[in-house]
C-alpha cells in the first residue's frame, strides 16, 4: 500500500513538475527516511536497555559505561578543531553477582556481529551462560554501531579502528575493575564480531589467552564478491573505505583475517555451518587453510547443513546448547572460570531459568 501510494504520488507530481525536479525532490524524501532510521534505532535501543534489566538482573550487575577509542578513520576536515579527538562511545558492562570482590575472575571481550548493529538482547542466554560461569563480560558498542545516531553510524571503520574501541573496552576492564585479572582474558565473538575477536588476537597477542570466532567474516574481497553491490555499498561509501574492492584491494585485504593469518599467536577455535546463507562456508574454510599454511595451531569445527545457518549455535535449540558447551569448554582450559560446567544440563538451567 505504501509502496503504490508512493508511486502515485510520483505520477501527480510528474504534472505539476519536470522530471529532473520530481528525482530530486524524492531523493530528498529517500534521505529523510533514511535519516528518520537513525531516530528508530536510537528508541529501539532505549527499549533494549531496559529489557538487558529484565532479563539477566537477576544474576547480573549490569552497566552501561561511556569511553573513548582511537580517533576517526576518516577526517575530511583534518586541520579542524578536535578533528583529532578520540572516538567516544559507549560499551555494556557484565558482572556475576556471586562473585567476591576480593578475588580474580577472567574477562570476556564480547564484540557484537552485523556491519551495523548492536548489542541487543538477543545475547540474553549466552550471557546468562557466562554469568553461570562467573567470567566478567565487556561488549563495547565500537564506531559505526547502531542506536547511537548518523554520526556515530558514519563513523564505521570495519576491521579497523573498530578494534582500537575493542581494545579500549579491554584495557578500560583491568585498569578500573580490581577484580578482573589482566592474565585471564578471551577475545569471543560472532560473524563480524568473530572478525573483530580474531583481528583483536592479531593485533593484541599479549593482552589475551584465547579466542574463539563463530562464522567470522574472514575474507572481504570473496565475501562481496558472493553478497554483491548492495552489500559494498557499505564498505565503498565515501565516509568509509570510499572505494571498492577493485579500486583499493589492499584495503579489503588489510581488514580481513583471511590476510593476517601469520600474525596468530593465540590459541583459538574457529566454527562454520556449511549451509550458512550470509558467512558462506567457503569464506571461513579460506581462513582455516591459511592458518593451516601457516603452520599455526588452532581449533576448528565444520558443521554440516545444521538448522539456523548463520546462527545455528546461537539458538536456544538441544544442539545449539551442545556445542556452546563445546565452545565453553574449549574456553575454559586458557581463562580457568570458578565454575565450570560439567554438563549441557548446567548450561541449561544457567539460561533458561524455565528448564530447572
Amino acid at each position: 500500500m505504501i509502496r503504490l501510494s508512493f508511486i502515485l504520488l510520483s505520477f501527480c507530481l510528474s504534472f505539476a513538475y519536470g522530471q529532473q525536479a520530481i528525482e530530486e525532490r524524492l531523493e530528498t524524501i529517500e534521505s529523510r527516511l533514511f535519516d528518520y532510521r537513525h531516530s528508530f534505532d536510537k528508541l529501539e535501543k532505549m527499549i533494549d536497555d531496559v529489557l538487558w534489566y529484565h532479563r539477566v538482573g537477576d544474576v547480573a550487575i549490569v552497566d552501561k559505561v561511556f569511553i573513548y577509542g582511537p580517533p576517526p578513520a576518516n577526517v575530511k576536515e583534518p586541520d579542524a578543531v578536535g578533528a583529532d579527538n578520540p572516538v567516544r562511545f559507549w560499551t555494556y558492562v557484565f558482572i556475576p553477582k556471586t562473585i567476591d570482590v576480593s578475588k580474580k575472575y577472567p574477562l570476556i571481550v564480547f564484540p557484537h556481529g552485523g556491519v551495523h548493529s548492536n548489542f541487543s538482547t538477543y545475547y540474553t542466554h549466552i550471557i546468562r551462560e557466562l554469568m553461570a560461569q562467573e567470567y566478567i563480560v565487556v561488549a563495547p558498542e565500537y564506531r559505526g554501531s547502531t542506536g547511537y545516531g548518523k554520526r556515530f553510524y558514519e563513523l564505521i571503520d570495519y576491521g579497523g579502528r573498530e578494534i582500537g574501541d575493542t581494545e579500549a573496552s579491554r584495557a578500560y576492564m583491568v585498569a578500573n575493575y580490581p577484580f578482573v585479572d589482566r592474565r585471564r582474558v578471551g577475545a569471543f565473538g560472532w560473524s563480524h564480531g568473530g572478525l573483530i575477536a580474531l583481528m583483536s588476537l592479531f593485533e593484541y597477542p599479549d593482552k589475551y589467552q584465547v579466542g574463539f570466532a563463530g562464522v567470522p567474516v574472514s575474507d572481504l574481497v570473496l565475501r562481496i564478491g558472493y553478497r554483491g553491490q548492495r552489500y559494498e555499498d557499505y564498505f565503498s561509501a565515501d565516509y568509509h573505505i570510499g572505494q571498492t574492492v577493485l579500486q583499493n584491494t589492499k584495503a579489503y585485504k588489510k581488514r580481513s583475517p583471511t590476510y593476517n593469518a601469520s600474525r596468530l599467536q593465540t590459541p583459538v577455535l574457529i566454527n562454520t555451518n556449511t549451509n550458512d546463507d550470509d558467512v558462506f562456508a567457503i569464506e571461513v574454510i579460506s581462513l582455516i587453510n591459511a592458518l593451516k599454511a601457516e603452520g599455526k595451531k588452532f581449533e576448528y569445527d565444520i558443521y554440516e547443513n545444521l538448522p539456523g545457518g548463520h546462527g545455528f549455535d546461537r539458538l536456544d535449540t538441544k544442539k545449539a546448547r551442545e556445542i556452546r558447551f563445546k565452545t565453553y569448554k574449549f574456553m575454559e582450559q586458557y581463562l580457568d572460570p570458578p565454575v565450570k560446567f560439567r554438563r549441557v544440563q548446567d548450561l541449561e538451567k544457567a539460561a533458561y531459568p524455565g528448564l530447572r
